[in-house]
C-alpha cells in the first residue's frame, strides 16, 4: 500500500536528523530499508524522481530538502527541472517507473 505520508516523513527527517541524512548519503538503500515506504516510493526517492513524487502528492517544500543536501543525485537545478516538468507536461528527465 502506498501512502505518500511516508515520503513526506522521510523528507522531514532529512532536515531534522543529521545522522539519518548522513546515512542516506552513504547508503540510501540501507537507510531507507526500515522506512514504511512502498517499493515505488523507495525507487522514486533513490532515483531522485521528485516530479513523480510530487505528482503522487509529496509536498514540494519537503521534497526540496533532498536537493538542499545533495541527496539522491539531486542539485537545485535538477530538482527544479523535474518539478517544473510536471507542471508543463513535459518530461525532461529519465524515469522508467510505472505511472
Amino acid at each position: 500500500m502506498m501512502t505518500i505520508y511516508a515520503v513526506n516523513k522521510v523528507c522531514y527527517r532529512i532536515l531534522r536528523e543529521p545522522a539519518f541524512r548522513s546515512d542516506l548519503a552513504v547508503d540510501p538503500i540501507a537507510a531507507l530499508s526500515s522506512e514504511p515506504l512502498s517499493e515505488i516510493e523507495r525507487d522514486l526517492l533513490i532515483t531522485g524522481e521528485v516530479g513523480r513524487l510530487y505528482e503522487l502528492g509529496a509536498h514540494p517544500f519537503l521534497l526540496s530538502h533532498l536537493s538542499r543536501f545533495g541527496l539522491f543525485g539531486l542539485t537545485d537545478l535538477v530538482y527544479s527541472e523535474r518539478i517544473r516538468a510536471v507542471g508543463s507536461g513535459t518530461e525532461n528527465h529519465t524515469g522508467g517507473l510505472p505511472s
